[in-house]
């Protein structure tokens, strides 16, 4: 009896160690993806004065103006409906296709002697690159927190119990567009 006893004692303070990891890792993996969640806010509030100052030197490039514009538009509701501890359906993707067109942008102004000498738009151009340092570091971390994660709930003893406690798969997010490994697992890519 004393030994049946240990057993289950013990048997319950590893599921509790468990747990309590699975909790900790899947915590870091939220904290990761609302710090993507913060830079790509800092971006979408960028954009506006940037097409804005563009606008006047880049007549013959409107449709580059337009498209970074209906981007933003388009990535806005998907800021809004982030889940805790998952990306939104369509950020991954809005997001990458923002980032081209920005980068776009930032090429054709390069070609535009007078746009690259107003201030205002210097300004832009160099806060924008910070936050697109910031975005890339951000989601580096954030795939790593959700490696982390994801190891860990399916490490032994945590397979186990990880379906069973609600600890589900952290989808990683996949830096290039088309990233097909990012469909292992459920056919899901992000």
């Amino acid at each position: 009896m004393p030994v049946l006893l240990a057993l289950i004692l013990a048997a319950g303070v590893a599921l509790a160690v468990v747990y309590n990891r699975l909790v900790v890792l899947r915590n870091r993996v939220g904290n990761a993806l609302a710090q993507i969640d913060v830079q790509l806010r800092r971006r979408h509030d960028l954009v506006p004065g940037l097409v804005e100052s563009a606008r006047a030197f880049l007549v013959h490039e409107r449709s580059v103006l337009d498209e970074v514009a209906r981007l933003r538009a388009a990535a806005a509701p998907s800021l809004d409906r982030q889940g805790p501890g998952q990306p939104a359906a369509g950020l991954v993707e809005g997001d990458l296709a923002l980032s081209g067109a920005v980068g776009r942008l930032v090429a054709v102004a390069e070609s535009y002697p007078g746009l690259r000498a107003d201030g205002t738009m210097a300004r832009l151009m160099e806060d924008l690159t910070s936050v697109e340092n910031r975005v890339g570091f951000a989601r580096q971390a954030y795939n790593d927190a959700a490696m982390r994660y994801n190891l860990a709930r399916e490490s032994f003893p945590a397979l186990l119990f990880a379906s069973l406690l609600g600890f589900g798969e952290a989808r990683l997010w996949w830096a290039a567009p088309g990233d097909r490994a990012g469909q292992r697992r459920g056919g899901q890519k992000l």
